[in-house]
């Protein structure tokens, strides 16, 4: 162990290399003769230790881990999503050059194949992570995430008051198209309790070009396919009931008209996409599990550490990390 480190960290430093080995009267292996004497492996790798060892080696012990557990079987869809995140971060930079310039900075990698390494690592750790969630959700979460938030899916129709808003514009000028969008949608409300026809005003008002001209017709939507506030507003309505308030989304502002609902599938059918689900809401709720993801995976792999120094380095690298973790969580709380 002390080899590698020592052999991987700095090689490129050493002027006898790994290949070379000169041996001191006490035995230990040399690594640079000085001419008032010489540094050892054992020195070089009780600095490295206390300096830079700990990363390094959970690099190694994940890589080898993650490896094994994740083979071919996940290789295609890794190379893509790296492959498109590299190209998609060459083209915000400009060039590759400028792209490795920022990851030397950030992430400590100097080459494009670094950067594959580097991010195919990360890759399977975030497998690892939400596999661990997944194993550890519940029969009864599953149930009542079934019961509350799925449903038959909903055909509806909406009209959308857009802000008319521009990049260029000031704070204050894009709180006056909100303010402005808000309005009309109140007075298309107050027009829908008047009598006027849903699909008349759609027609009239709507800025949802790709259905205004068929009277707001969305057709039927199912869970996850809507942003969260337009699902919740529409799961509310009965059929042929309409919002009275505006619903906000990213696009602006929604008058939804419920026109028909199918009958709600059996839990089994999304049983899986359910778990997917609630482990994408506790990964984004909980930044501990981005530690005991990991640890409980080395756990399994029977990882021991025979050096007592990294051992105590490792322990007290979890504990600061996990309380970071859960002083991260309160602040998003608040």
């Amino acid at each position: 162990m002390k080899k590698i480190l020592a052999c991987g960290i700095i090689v490129l430093l050493l002027s006898t290399g790994c290949g070379k080995v000169a041996k001191l009267e006490n035995g230990q292996d040399a690594v640079v003769n000085l001419s008032n004497g010489a540094i050892s492996v054992d020195n070089l790798y009780e600095e490295v230790k206390n300096k830079y060892a700990l990363g390094v080696l959970l690099d190694m012990i994940d890589r080898q881990i993650l490896t094994e557990k994740y083979g071919e079987d996940y290789m295609e869809d890794e190379k893509t999503q790296i492959d498109n995140q590299i190209d998609t971060w060459i083209e915000s930079f400009g060039s590759e050059q400028a792209l490795l310039e920022q990851t030397q900075s950030y992430f400590g990698v100097n080459t494009i194949e670094d950067l594959q390494d580097y991010l195919s690592l990360q890759y399977r750790k975030n497998l690892a992570i939400e596999d661990y969630v997944k194993e550890n959700i519940t029969d009864k979460e599953i149930q009542t995430y079934y019961d509350d938030e799925i449903f038959g899916d909903i055909q509806a129709s909406h009209i959308l008051i857009a802000p008319e808003v521009t990049d260029d514009m000031t704070t204050a000028e894009k709180t006056a198209a909100e303010e402005e969008a808000l309005k009309t949608a109140k007075e298309v409300i107050t027009k829908l309790k008047n009598g006027e026809k849903f699909e008349d005003l759609a027609k009239e008002y709507s800025d949802d070009e790709t259905n205004k001209e068929d009277g707001g017709d969305l057709g039927y939507f199912a869970h996850g396919e809507m942003e969260e506030s337009f699902e919740d507003a529409a799961k509310d309505l009965e059929v042929g009931e309409y919002t009275t308030t505006p619903v906000k989304t990213t696009y602006g502002y929604h008058i939804i008209l419920k026109v028909d609902q199918k009958e709600k599938v059996d839990l089994d059918s999304i049983k899986s996409e359910i778990i997917e689900d609630i482990a994408t809401q506790k990964m984004s709720e909980d930044a501990t599990y981005q530690i005991t993801g990991l640890v409980e995976l080395r756990k399994k792999y029977e990882i021991d550490i025979q050096d007592d120094e990294l051992k105590k380095q490792y322990d007290l690298y979890i504990e600061n990390s996990l309380a970071e973790a859960k002083e991260l969580n309160e602040q998003n709380e608040e």
